[in-house]
């Protein structure tokens, strides 16, 4: 297959590269710096730039673009930032699209959990709506601007949970400390936060460019778990202690916004498109993710 793919050099894009380029398949990454190889192409999103020929007869577009929402505090000009990147960037490559007679046969955009609303009873699959606050409003404008894509496009929105890699991933600063002991839980703890291996991130969505699939898709293991089980299972495969519990108003106090919106948020999310279409998890359950992110074939 031959692949573009924007936000390449994030942590997933890095992972999703390494995974399609071993399966034999071409990888296009678009930078904003001048190209250094064959396999980049100059873009500039923030301006709407994009020469569609990269497009042309292309298999699938993977849509990884958007600041980090979880590395700094959430003032008013860090939200209009997230909100942009992620919203220029799908509209630039859905544009070019539309320029062409041959566009690609499918686009995978991501999303995140955070459709959902930061709290949320019961069990969230793909039919059950979009909840409340800044998060779940951006994940709405952004599915919307990747089905702006041709009729004829395949369009897939990845709804991504918490992503566990070695290097941190999603679990930020969390991480780091409990590999020293100093770590615990966010709050109470009984918040559930819809996780994925890094490995496994990146299969899904090489699995759904292939697939038949259309539409929301859940990207998070079989397996949930709330926030306690989650740090004690991180604790025991690092024998570390986890005691350090961190309290709700700290967390408020420290990250405004952000605290309720991501540490503190309840989304017990469902894989069930993913189950349903027979994908096979390399790590479905705590335990088995635990094995990988302290073995040697996570790095």
């Amino acid at each position: 297959m031959r692949i573009v793919m924007s936000g390449a050099s994030g942590m997933i894009g890095t992972a999703l590269s390494e995974l399609l380029t071993s399966q034999g398949d071409d990888v296009i990454r678009l930078v904003r710096r001048p190209a250094r190889s064959t396999n980049e192409w100059t873009w500039d999103p923030a301006k709407g730039e994009l020469d569609e020929a990269v497009l042309d007869g292309t298999d699938a577009v993977v849509n990884l673009s958007g600041a980090g929402i979880g590395d700094r505090p959430w003032t008013k000009r860090r939200i209009q930032v997230i909100r942009e990147s992620r919203l220029q960037s799908t509209q630039t490559l859905t544009a070019a699209m539309h320029r062409l007679s041959n566009p690609p046969d499918c686009l995978v955009s991501q999303s995140a959990s955070g459709y959902y609303g930061a709290s949320r009873e019961g069990m969230l699959r793909e039919d059950s709506g979009p909840g409340a606050g800044i998060l779940a409003a951006l994940c709405v404008e952004w599915e919307q601007a990747a089905r702006t894509a041709p009729e004829n496009v395949r369009v897939v929105t990845t709804r991504t949970g918490v992503v566990l890699s070695p290097s941190g991933g999603a679990l930020g600063p969390l991480l780091p400390l409990l590999k020293l002991g100093l770590g615990g839980p966010f709050g109470n703890g009984r918040q559930y936060w819809p996780w994925i291996t890094l490995a496994d991130e990146a299969a899904a969505l090489a699995y759904l460019m292939r697939s038949d699939i259309s539409g929301a898709v859940n990207v998070c293991a079989p397996e949930s778990a709330d926030v306690n089980a989650i740090v004690a299972a991180l604790a025991k495969a690092y024998r570390r202690p986890a005691f350090l519990r961190v309290p709700r108003p700290a967390l408020r106090l420290a990250l405004g916004r952000l605290a309720d919106e991501l540490v503190l948020a309840n989304q017990r999310m469902e894989p069930a498109r993913l189950v349903e279409a027979g994908f096979q998890w390399q790590h479905p359950s705590l335990t088995d993710a635990m094995h990988w992110l302290t073995s040697d074939a996570a790095r």
